[in-house]
């Protein structure tokens, strides 16, 4: 018998209510999703509830924290402006594996109590199709600061569904921002940062040999997107300060050594890339791989998500605006979610169910062409205007 294993785990279904962009949007989800809409239409905020979920059973973390973090400071910020009577912001959110897709499910909604702190209105989790949990509780009603916690959070009270938790904590994010890797002092203050701050001082902390497998394997795949790399190596300075130092052929007979601060965004977005495919297991959220890329790099992608998928099982979010990375013909219908936004909040829209995407698809039209025109923004030739005297 084939053993289950955790990092075949994916998200099969979401629902969506008051987040964000979001006022209420159910949609299944695939192994590989790439989400694609006009700019503001809320494929950040989509990432973010699987980073929020992640967040609450994180080292350091919990409801709160989750909460009150930077990038959503408060349930103010959170809730979709387009709320009506029910101000709950609510998540429920399936996943298993693909012989029992919705195995867990996790739901969980809140707001705040007169004094703005948030306070849980319900969690929920069923297993198998059998409830498990459901809070409030009568110890929640009896002492209500309770709800200021979840259940998952909790190791003494999350026995039943600690799976529920470790897949969670397995998801990971990853949106690189190479000025960051390059800042002298950039590790300070920050652990984890999906934003490439202690990018250099993760990879320094690896086991020798499991950090030179990783970076020849990486170095193998730059090689056709840089092939003048001909070494890739960390290295540490007399401060003991960790870099990525790379050997560039060159008219020198040893070649020309450089660090990450002479590597281009590209490069160090790949680079990034690159690492995050080959660690960890659960979910992968990444945004706008393709930035600082050369389009004909960006077209294989999609092929380099497949191979580490049919390897390991593990499922892969993309949002995207770039048509070369859409070109890929391995890339189907069902994968493909559009975000349109509307006066009542952002919808969600499989590509499947564009009208004549199948007939377009058979007629010889490739998938971009299909998608990218419904994220054109209304009216953008209005930008060539700008400057314009308007006396």
């Amino acid at each position: 018998m084939k053993k289950k294993t955790q990092n075949a785990f994916r998200f099969t279904n979401i629902v969506l209510e008051n987040w964000r962009n979001y006022a209420h949007v159910e949609t299944a989800l695939t192994r590989r999703v790439f989400l694609v809409g006009p700019n503001a239409s809320g494929k950040s905020n989509f990432l973010d509830a699987f980073r929020f979920l992640r967040d609450i059973v994180s080292v350091g973390g919990g409801f709160q924290a989750a909460i009150q973090q930077t990038s959503r400071n408060g349930i103010s910020k959170i809730r979709c402006l387009a709320a009506r009577a029910n101000s709950d912001v609510s998540i429920k959110a399936c996943f298993g594996l693909e012989e029992e897709p919705a195995l867990w499910e996790y739901e969980i909604s809140f707001n705040q109590d007169s004094s703005r702190k948030p306070v849980l209105k319900k969690e929920r989790v069923m297993h198998r199709g059998e409830e498990i949990l459901k809070r409030p509780d009568s110890r929640d009603r009896k002492d209500p600061a309770r709800l200021t916690q979840t259940y998952l959070e909790q190791v003494y009270a999350n026995e039943q569904f600690r799976e529920v938790a470790d897949f969670f904590r397995s998801i990971q994010y990853l949106h690189i921002v190479p000025q960051l890797i390059r800042e002298p002092d950039r590790s300070v203050g920050r652990n984890d940062d999906p934003f490439g701050g202690n990018f250099l001082e993760h990879i320094a902390g690896k086991p020798e040999k499991t950090r030179n497998s990783m970076l020849r394997r990486i170095l193998t795949a730059l090689r056709t997107a840089v092939p003048q790399l001909k070494e890739l190596e960390l290295w540490r300075d007399n401060r003991g300060i960790p870099h990525l130092r790379g050997n560039y052929e060159h008219w020198r007979p040893q070649g020309a050594w450089q660090t990450e601060e002479q590597f281009s965004d590209g490069t160090l977005r790949l680079m990034g890339l690159l690492w995050s495919l080959q660690e960890g297991t659960g979910p992968l959220l990444l945004e706008e791989p393709e930035l600082s890329l050369h389009p004909d790099v960006v077209r294989y992608i999609p092929q380099m998500f497949a191979r580490l998928q049919r390897r390991t099982g593990r499922q892969i979010l993309i949002s995207t605006h770039s048509s070369d990375l859409l070109k890929d013909k391995g890339i189907g219908l069902d994968e493909v979610l559009l975000l349109k936004p509307k006066k009542e909040g952002t919808s969600i829209q499989p590509a499947s169910q564009i009208k004549d995407a199948v007939t377009l698809l058979e007629e010889g039209q490739s998938l971009d062409e299909i998608v990218i025109p419904h994220t054109r923004p209304a009216d953008v030739e209005q930008l060539m205007l700008f400057g314009e005297s308007h006396a």
